[in-house]
């Protein structure tokens, strides 16, 4: 697919009387229900300004033809060009800077809606950027947040790699593949997380490479894990594992279905502790796994992937999660730990409470929380779109 770079605004969104409340609030999505005409021909992606009926100016953004109409990405009148990219991506950059914890290199620079970019992701590993566009328009911005990029991080920037083919609209997806836009790096490439070591495949591994909303949970994870077993469940490229490798537990189960992740896994706990680290890899489903073994552990970790991706689908995953939780407690010692996680973001934070309260109940254990987990500080949540507090997690003492 070539570059298209936009230029300019190319129709004015005028919405229905009283429909302009939630992007005065800094929604960020425009649904097409609150659409009352248009004045121009936009195309998917083209820039476009939001007005109410009376024709005031409410925001700009990209047009969509579907329920989301405009994904807004600026409250005043701005046609993005590599200026506009590199002052937010500069001034996002200084805050990530800050919050960032000592000896780590791998963080998400751009975070969808959190970061005022609905329907963009950018992961930072290591001077490498991984660009991940959920929409056209931001993915016809590609070019422009390159040279941003560039501008932003000068001679610390290796490469930028836009790994968008299968995130966008399958229509559009047709044409694009995924591909360095600037450099090169070989993978796997390495990169640093609170002093640990993971090697990260944006081309071949799951989202961008790697999951860095995890990162906080994992570093809470080794004040629990000294001299303890421990079952890492979905284990994907073994985080979690190294990092109660790190704390000096015991013993270190990993346990997921895909072969490709267990290896993943074993070069991860490698790189950092050499072959004689106290760690078995099990390329075995997750839940057979629990039903077969009746091993006891003092820590247990389920953070398994999205259960459900529409409301539709919302019933079955709370069922798949009781099921998970009440197997996961069953192998958790008197007096244990388990840390247990949602990605699904239809499934809210009260909803998953009280699926696990249901699970404990089914399990027959007594339960006290401990902590409520969530995603970390680089994965902001905007205010006005609480829909993108999407990871939630508890850690339980288990009597």
């Amino acid at each position: 697919m070539t570059d298209t770079v936009q230029t300019g605004i190319k129709a004015t969104i005028y919405l229905q009387p009283g429909r302009d409340e939630a992007v005065r609030r800094f929604h960020p999505w425009v649904f097409s229900g609150a659409v009352a005409r248009m004045e121009g021909q936009p195309e998917d992606g083209d820039v476009v300004e939001v007005v109410n009926h009376k024709g005031r100016f409410l925001a700009t953004g990209h047009y969509h033809d579907g329920s989301i109409k405009v994904r807004i990405f600026s409250y005043e009148r701005r046609t993005p060009d590599v200026s506009y990219w590199t002052e937010k991506l500069r001034a996002i950059r200084t805050v990530r800077e800050a919050i960032l914890p000592p000896r780590t290199n791998a963080y998400r620079l751009i975070h969808g809606e959190g970061d005022g970019c609905s329907g963009l992701i950018i992961d930072v590993y290591n001077g490498v950027v991984v660009l991940q566009a959920h929409s056209i328009g931001m993915h016809r911005e590609r070019a422009l947040i390159t040279e941003a990029l560039k501008n932003v991080y000068g001679d610390e920037l290796l490469a930028v790699y836009d790994k968008s083919a299968e995130t966008l609209p399958p229509l559009y997806a047709a044409e694009v593949q995924n591909a360095y836009r600037y450099g090169r790096a070989e993978v796997p490439h390495a990169v640093e997380e609170n002093g640990n070591t993971f090697m990260v495949d944006w081309i071949t591994g799951q989202k961008t490479g790697f999951f860095l909303d995890q990162r906080d949970n994992r570093a809470l994870l080794g004040r629990y894990a000294a001299g303890k077993k421990v079952l890492n469940a979905f284990c994907y490229s073994g985080g979690f594992s190294v990092y109660a490798l790190h704390a000096g537990a015991a013993l270190v189960h990993s346990v997921d279905v895909s072969q490709k992740a267990i290896d993943l896994t074993n070069r991860n706990v490698a790189a950092n502790f050499g072959p004689e680290a106290p760690h078995e890899a099990y390329a075995e489903d997750v839940m057979k796994y629990l039903k077969a073994h009746d091993h006891q552990y003092d820590v247990v970790i389920l953070d398994p992937p999205a259960y459900a991706k529409s409301l539709s689908a919302r019933h079955r995953a709370v069922q798949g999660y009781k099921r998970l939780n009440a197997e996961g407690l069953r192998r958790v010692a008197a007096g244990g730990i388990l840390f247990t996680f949602s990605c699904s973001q239809v499934v809210d934070r009260e909803l998953f409470y009280n699926t696990i309260v249901a699970a404990a109940i089914e399990a027959g254990r007594q339960v006290r929380v401990l902590h409520h987990l969530s995603q970390p500080a680089d994965h902001p949540v905007n205010l006005f779109h609480p829909e993108g507090g999407y990871l939630k997690g508890l850690v339980l003492w288990v009597e």
